[in-house]
């Protein structure tokens, strides 16, 4: 890991950004921290800079509380190289949803090579970033793209308590992981999301093992998650990671 920018914020909270080998990524932590922080992994759907104004609001909340805050770039998002087959699955996707046709296998071919390439970076990251003295554990994952989340909640037992946005397509194979996962978990799904499967959310939900779960469902569309909500990521955090 190496910090390429620094800048304090106007509420105390210090912003670094950093690369990770090639792969670019963004710390947040408490300017009043006296002791490590515990550390939430922001998910996102891709594009630092696009997504920079979400993140960093997420981020500075999560402060706020005294949480660490990181999140890094996807495979073939932002600056990264692009995937050929990423990219060609995207647009059958989108004509397969304009035609109303089955899905399925065009999920399966978009999702599945992005969570094997992003799961292990992950990963990679959390171990570059448990090694910085100001960051202390447990860990928490917070966002989307909620396969990724999924796959990280049970291959990664530094991360103890997750919250899950529901605003992607998730391959059917994921749904026998979520079944493995036992970790505190709650989710987010915006009732009225245009480019979401509501009925396919509340399945995942239902399958889900954890023996702790909760969904939080709000009425709008995807970029409509009430403001409440982030103060009531907060209270769950709290719960598990302090």
């Amino acid at each position: 890991m190496r910090f390429t920018s620094e800048q304090r914020l106007d509420d105390g909270v210090l912003e670094r950004e950093f690369t990770l080998g090639e792969i670019p990524g963004i710390l947040w932590t408490p300017g009043s921290a006296s002791a490590p922080a515990p550390l939430i992994l922001l998910g996102h759907p891709g594009g630092l800079h696009k997504m920079y104004p979400r993140l960093v609001a997420r981020a500075r909340h999560s402060a706020a509380e005294g949480f660490a805050a990181a999140t890094i770039e996807l495979p073939g998002s932002g600056d990264r190289p692009r995937s050929a087959a990423a990219e060609e699955a995207r647009a059958d996707l989108r004509r397969a949803l304009e035609a109303g046709e089955p899905v399925d296998e065009i999920v399966d071919r978009l999702v599945l090579p992005l969570v094997e390439k992003a799961v292990p970076e992950w990963r990679a990251a959390l171990d570059a970033l448990l090694s910085l003295p100001e960051i202390g554990g447990p860990v928490g994952y917070a966002g989307g793209v909620i396969a990724i989340g999924i796959r990280l909640a049970v291959v990664e037992p530094r991360i103890s308590a997750a919250l899950l946005f529901a605003g992607s397509f998730v391959p059917r194979t994921l749904f026998e992981e979520a079944r493995q996962i036992t970790i505190p978990l709650q989710v987010l799904l915006q009732w009225d999301d245009e480019g979401n499967d509501r009925q396919l959310a509340l399945d995942l939900f239902d399958a889900f093992g954890a023996k702790e779960k909760t969904l939080h469902a709000n009425m709008g569309g995807h970029t409509g998650v009430p403001q409440f909500e982030g103060d009531d990521g907060n209270r769950f955090f709290a719960r598990h990671l302090k």
